[in-house]
């Protein structure tokens, strides 16, 4: 299960999303975009850089994983 949060405007299009995969302090793994504008919880590593990779157009290094705990703050 992921969780999505949306922006209250619609991002300009020269505004390119970049994410963080890593696991939170539970274990779980975490995506998170660098502006805190979506991202969610995933059930391997793989899908959620397969989640982050699709949502920032699998541009190279968008895509980051952390070597820290994440959390999303809600």
């Amino acid at each position: 299960m992921s969780v999505s949060i949306l922006p209250a405007e619609p991002l300009p299009a020269r505004v390119a999303l970049s994410y963080v995969v890593g696991q939170d302090c539970r274990g779980r793994w975490v995506a998170w975009e660098s502006h805190g504008l979506g991202g969610g919880y995933f059930r391997s590593r793989e899908a959620a850089i397969r989640y982050a990779a699709a949502e920032s157009g699998c541009r190279a290094g968008a895509v980051r994983l952390s070597p820290e705990p994440l959390a999303i703050l809600l």
